[in-house]
């Protein structure tokens, strides 16, 4: 399941960018091959968030993951090194670490623990809760579930994109926009899940509010997808479309 969402979304970014250094046709036809099965991942009921369980249809996915994992390697002995800082580094930097302070409450239940006891983290953040009654029993219910989380899986799309988007200067014409484009599509719905998540279990369960950020996990015709299409359109155009090295820019 892991290997579907959201390893598959990041797969498909990644056989865009190794596309070109592939040198037979025959390791191209390959790649549209991993696209196409990484793509299953998009058909509706092949990933349902109510139920997790591994099926078989899960394997067309997980395939196309695989199929990118030995194009990469094939690809990195003619791939082009990005050696140069970009002009949009510093950003990156800037949202890795609003990441990484999103982060902790699902990398501790992703292991199977709450950060109440943790010094400075239970402060900040709220994963298990105060006990209740309910039916004269003291009742736990966590912010934070132990197990995978949607806003991690926001938070390592985020990163991916930031992280693949670094290569699109080594490439070019139609190929880097439609890359472009798809990293931004991923960045933007990444970000989407992290908000969606985080609100809800941090500000929401804590009594501050009970207006939540509406689930953008699948897409839908609403305001938060609107959210999305426009801040991956900004992305693209103003960022990942024609970013160049710091060396060009000043020239």
């Amino acid at each position: 399941m892991f290997l579907n969402y959201p390893t598959a979304l990041i797969a498909i970014g990644v056989v865009g960018l190794v596309f070109r250094q592939l040198e037979s046709a025959a390791l191209k036809a390959v790649a549209v091959i991993a696209v196409v099965l990484s793509a299953a991942v998009f058909w509706p009921g092949v990933v349902d968030q109510a139920d997790l369980d591994a099926r078989p249809v899960n394997a067309i996915a997980a395939i196309g993951v695989g199929l990118a994992l030995g194009l990469t390697v094939a690809a990195r002995r003619r791939a082009a090194t990005v050696t140069a800082r970009l002009s949009g580094d510093g950003v990156r930097l800037g949202l890795a670490a609003l990441l990484l302070l999103a982060a902790p409450p699902w990398l501790a239940a992703d292991l199977g623990f709450f950060l109440d006891d943790v010094p400075l983290l239970g402060w900040l953040y709220r994963t298990g809760a105060p006990p209740h009654n309910e039916a004269g029993l003291a009742v736990v219910i966590p912010s934070v579930h132990h197990g995978h989380h949607h806003g991690m899986d926001g938070v390592l799309l985020v990163l991916s994109a930031l992280l693949l988007s670094r290569v699109l200067p080594t490439i070019g014409g139609s190929l880097r926009a439609l890359s472009a484009a798809y990293l931004s599509l991923m960045l933007a719905y990444g970000a989407g899940n992290i908000a969606n998540d985080f609100w809800l279990e941090q500000v929401v369960k804590r009594g501050w509010t009970g207006w939540e950020i509406p689930s953008v996990l699948e897409p839908r015709v609403e305001w938060a997808w609107g959210v999305i299409t426009a801040g991956a359109a900004v992305t693209w155009w103003a960022w990942f479309r024609e970013e160049q090295p710091l060396e060009l820019v000043s020239e």
